[in-house]
């Protein structure tokens, strides 16, 4: 990451910057796209870009991407205490049909199964 674009995310204080940055700049910052997902994790205080993140990672490449958008769940589900937005990322992750596999998904997948059971604690899950 050069000094200029260090300097400019220095200055974010929500992840709204970070955002904007890998949105407009996705393919061209695959090379450092760790270090922007680490600020993003760092400055985000709610999760709420955090998970605007995961979302649009998942829906560019969710392969490709697949250790960011782990690292950016799992770091929305400690950060949105309030469950504002993760709920957003069970059918966008996840698809249309998690509600019906959510069993297989919590088995195989701990992101899911946090999720799943914040949003839904008297699940049998």
């Amino acid at each position: 990451m050069d000094e200029e674009l260090k300097k400019r995310l220095a200055k974010d204080t929500d992840g709204l910057l970070t955002y904007e940055y890998i949105a407009n700049h996705i393919g061209e910052c695959d090379d450092i796209i760790g270090q922007l997902v680490d600020n993003m994790i760092k400055v985000d205080p709610n999760g709420q870009f955090t998970v605007s993140a995961a979302r649009y990672l998942a829906a560019i490449g969710r392969e490709k991407y697949a250790p960011q958008i782990d690292a950016l769940i799992a770091a929305a589900i400690d950060k949105d205490r309030e469950r504002r937005y993760i709920g957003d990322l069970l059918q966008s992750i996840w698809g249309d049909d998690y509600a019906q596999r959510a069993e297989e998904l919590s088995a195989s997948d701990n992101n899911f199964r946090r999720i799943y059971k914040r949003l839904f604690p008297a699940s049998a899950i």
